[in-house]
């Protein structure tokens, strides 16, 4: 209701008498109050919906509707329950007060009415409601600030999980590089734990001390544009190298002052591997394209010389000893460039020989006659050929020329003695081996592996050992002409190579050839897959065509699957079905969690889980380590390999269909 400024409130007086209302009317206005009357409850009910009071005086004994009714009415009703009623009564009974008060009413003043004892009453009920008032609203106020500390917090927990989500490493550290967060990318990606890093200096923790130079451009980024990106190259906890690509800000604070920095970074030491991997296959193939037309050219030139030496002979037999000498020098001269022009065109175009059916067997046992009547005995020679090798078409001499460079490379890598071996067998290449092999085809393949036990190649080396003229012989030792060759009659008989060295431990070539077709039966005819017994297995990897086709294998011959898109959600499928999973085959390399923790975890919730450690660049020794009970096949694997596998693990008798 509208009063003035210098109104102490609204008071609505109900009586039936009017003299009371006249005489509570005077004394209250007065006292500087606003006072509105009314002669019976109905009314009184009506006129505080209209224009709620401040206070109620209500007199019990009415006609029609006393005191208790209009009191209890008033209370029930929304506009009205919060207004404080004090009765007035000329009744003295402890009962009738009791019946008041418990109907809502706050106070009772006594007819006849002392004013002062009236006003005080008034004005003590009238503090009460403000302070009331002023409470509910502080409260409401409360409840509104707690609300949105609420979505405030709400906001930071969704923020936080996405931030534990991303397989990205995100960090935030202070200007003297001490760390001040690490999300569980991070720790994911650089196996250091939060609670190891927070406060440490990330620079100590993440780059070896000839890196920290990469970091000067960085700096000076942020120095002057507040942000920056880049690669960088970065070291884990146990010492790996990786690449990542990082974003860095500069983070403010309210009045725009530097206060940290924040740094996003993404592993891309996968893309940059596969990046290398096209690249020095690009320059593979550009090298062969100027090095046909060289020999295109060199050829030229070489026929007329050697033409005329040969000439130069038969014209002046007759001439003196040193001349004859001489022309018998160009001629040598001219044949041996042909001979290095020969094996350039073998880089360049592959090689174009006589094709044949070949049967290796008698190959190898060549080799193994020349190994034993040439090579130092302090070389160790082991050769192991599958009893039904598959024949190849191809070239015997050319085929002879590749095994002979590449064991001759072979004791060269081991001048204090050592073991090679050359092994052979079959292998099926089905459509999940091609999938993950580019250079592969689906088909019939035999697999020659020439490994030693020498020196090895570091990996700067072993990206170029393909290239022509490229050797780490000593001068007039080696024209590095001879791997360029390996390569170029592979290819040309439709194969691929696969090379792995370590430096200290030895090298290892693995050559796949196309395999007769008409002499081998179909895989899954010819060698007898085993079957299971409905085992249940548990497939983890990141790669979802893989899981797909994995699965879909699986279940053809038998088994019964489930799959988990990273190691988080294999722990978690491993718990609810551990009873019933006889295998878990687990992807090493994957985001969130890479396999080594998952199989670690995994050991723990079951000592003798049974695993198979699958990976296309962590060796088996490595895998070894994390896997007592399991075994380790490379990527990319054939049928053959994974059901061979699982069958040995498994213990059980093949079972064929």
């Amino acid at each position: 209701m509208s009063t003035d400024v210098n109104d102490k409130g609204a008071i609505l007086i109900v009586d039936d008498n009017p003299a009371n209302l006249e005489m509570l009317l005077e004394f209250l206005s007065n006292a500087g109050f606003t006072v509105l009357v009314a002669e019976d409850g109905e009314s009184a009910i009506t006129g505080a919906e209209y224009a709620p009071p401040d206070m109620i005086l209500l007199d019990i004994l009415m006609p029609v509707m006393d005191g208790f009714e209009t009191c209890q009415r008033l209370k029930a009703n929304p506009l009205t329950q919060d207004i404080p009623i004090i009765f007035m009564t000329a009744l003295t009974e402890t009962v009738d007060k009791l019946k008041g008060l418990s109907l809502g009413a706050v106070d009772y003043v006594t007819k006849p009415l002392q004013h002062e004892e009236v006003l005080a009453r008034i004005e003590l009920h009238l503090k009460l409601r403000k302070l009331t008032k002023t409470l509910q609203e502080q409260n409401q106020r409360l409840e509104r600030e707690i609300c949105e500390r609420k979505q405030a917090e709400q906001k930071i927990r969704e923020q936080a999980a996405l931030l534990d989500i991303t397989t990205d490493a995100i960090l935030v550290r202070d200007f003297d590089s001490k760390i001040n967060f690490w999300s569980q990318g991070a720790e994911h990606l650089y196996g250091w734990q939060a609670t190891e890093v927070i406060g440490k200096n990330v620079n100590q923790l993440l780059y070896r001390p000839d890196l920290l130079s990469q970091l000067e451009n960085v700096e000076k980024s942020l120095t002057e544009h507040g942000c920056w990106q880049g690669e960088l190259e970065q070291v884990t906890k146990q010492k790996k190298k990786i690449i990542v690509a990082s974003r860095w800000t500069l983070m403010r604070d309210q009045h725009g002052q530097p206060k940290s920095i924040l740094t996003v970074n993404t592993d891309i030491t996968e893309k940059k591997q596969l990046e290398s991997q096209f690249l020095r296959t690009q320059r593979l193939e550009s090298l062969g394209t100027l090095a046909g037309g060289i020999a295109h050219d060199l050829n030229n030139i070489l026929t007329p010389i050697l033409s005329a030496a040969q000439l130069l002979q038969l014209k002046h037999s007759k001439s003196d000893e040193w001349s004859q000498q001489i022309f018998r020098t160009i001629e040598t001269s001219a044949k041996r460039g042909s001979a290095v022009v020969k094996q350039v065109l073998q880089f360049a175009r592959g090689v174009d020989g006589k094709r044949e059916i070949v049967l290796l067997k008698n190959l190898f046992l060549e080799i193994q006659q020349i190994v034993h009547g040439t090579f130092p005995k302090s070389i160790e020679f082991s050769l192991n050929i599958q009893s039904d090798l598959w024949a190849i078409i191809g070239d015997c001499t050319h085929l002879h020329q590749v095994l002979m460079n590449l064991i001759v490379n072979a004791r060269d890598a081991m001048p204090d003695g050592g073991t090679l071996s050359i092994c052979a067998k079959n292998l099926s290449i089905d459509e999940q081996y091609a999938r993950m092999n580019l250079e592969a085809n689906v088909g019939s393949y035999i697999v020659i592996t020439v490994a030693d036990t020498g020196i090895g190649m570091p990996p700067e080396i072993l990206d170029r050992i393909f290239e022509p003229f490229f050797t780490t012989k000593d001068v007039g030792k080696g024209t590095g002409l001879g791997l360029s060759t390996v390569r170029g009659i592979i290819k040309s008989h439709g194969g691929f190579i696969n090379v792995h060295s370590i430096i200290g431990k030895g090298t290892e070539f693995k050559l796949f050839l196309p395999a007769v077709k008409t002499m081998a039966t179909s895989p899954t005819e010819n060698l007898d897959l085993p079957y299971g017994n409905e085992e249940l297995i548990l497939v983890v990897d990141d790669e979802a065509k893989i899981l797909e086709t994995t699965q879909t294998l699986l279940k053809s011959y038998n088994y019964k699957v489930v799959t988990a898109s990273n190691g988080i959600e294999a722990i978690a499928l491993y718990a609810s079905y551990q009873d019933k999973i006889s295998v878990v085959l687990v992807d090493m390399m994957m985001p969130l969690m890479d396999g080594a923790v998952t199989i670690r975890t995994l050991q723990k919730m079951n000592p003798l889980v049974k695993i198979v450690a699958v990976s296309g660049i962590v060796g088996s020794n490595k895998i070894t380590k994390d896997a007592t009970q399991g075994k380790f096949i490379s990527k990319p694997y054939t049928t053959q390999e994974l059901l061979q596998t699982l069958h040995e693990l498994l213990g059980q008798e093949t079972c064929t269909k």
